[in-house]
């Protein structure tokens, strides 16, 4: 593993924070590759896309998930670029798969605001992940994601729905919930960056993050690739997970290692 593929301090910094930037993770023409997958995504949404903002809200905030399969350039970015193998080096694993491709695209003047969560609860497995979070647009400090830093440490706390608030992965009470961060944010040590189109933040699944809306005049497109560490495991859950991979648990098994079609090892590259 090259670990000259991004330097120490930037390993150090994931590794204590749970979050890391990383500058030109992809050439300009990757760039334009993501952009032309993102554009295909929103033309031919799957039946797992959905509009993330409220009918009221001036702009739109579109997402979709797992379309790597059908749409190539999704799936050589995944694979080819820096992604996996960044990936690799800041979370120490000899390996990664792939575990899944996420669009969200904030159109200028949206006003809805990605709620601080944590992805790992949302999740049907254990063990280390990451998620790289890739703008083609430039993307400036005020329209940025957001991330608490040390929260990947843990723990666990209570995954809602975004709109309505509701918990329907874990019973209530089962899990903390999260502070209210934005009543008192000079508390908290919150991480954003000015961005450039193909830098990207690698955050941890446990990473406490969320994302203002977008008032500016452009749009945020950001292409978000999750991969998982060799230690993952599958932990089928009770409820629908986000995204659901439905019939999973029939094809492996409680505890299991990813190793399924679903989720390719894409470091070290085949």
């Amino acid at each position: 593993m090259d670990e000259a593929v991004v330097d120490a301090e930037t390993v150090a910094a994931y590794q204590r924070d749970g979050v890391a930037c990383v500058r030109a993770l992809l050439s300009p023409e990757e760039v334009e590759r993501a952009r032309r997958a993102i554009q295909v995504v929103l033309d031919e949404p799957s039946p797992l896309a959905q509009v993330a903002s409220n009918a009221d809200d001036p702009g739109a905030f579109t997402e979709d998930f797992c379309r790597w399969q059908e749409v190539p350039e999704i799936e050589a970015l995944a694979r080819r670029s820096r992604a996996p193998q960044v990936a690799a080096v800041l979370m120490g694993s000899a390996s990664v798969r792939l575990y899944h491709d996420h669009v969200l695209v904030k159109e200028g003047g949206t006003r809805q605001r990605t709620p601080w969560h944590q992805d790992q609860p949302y999740y049907n497995v254990s063990g280390r992940g990451v998620s790289a979070w890739i703008p083609v647009d430039p993307v400036p400090l005020a329209g940025c994601l957001e991330t608490l830093a040390a929260t990947h440490l843990g723990p666990w706390l209570m995954p809602r729905t975004f709109l309505a608030g509701e918990a329907k992965w874990f019973p209530e009470g089962s899990l903390g919930e999260l502070p209210d961060i934005d009543a008192d944010r000079a508390a908290f040590d919150i991480r954003s960056f000015d961005m450039q189109p193909g830098d990207a933040i690698f955050f941890d699944f446990l990473t406490v993050h969320g994302a203002p809306g977008f008032p500016f005049a452009g749009r945020r497109r950001v292409l978000s690739l999750r991969y998982l560490s060799e230690e993952a495991r599958h932990s089928p859950r009770r409820w629908r997970t986000s995204p659901s991979f439905d019939g999973l648990d029939a094809e492996l098994a409680d505890g299991a290692p990813m190793a399924h079609r679903l989720f390719p090892v894409v470091w070290p590259a085949s």
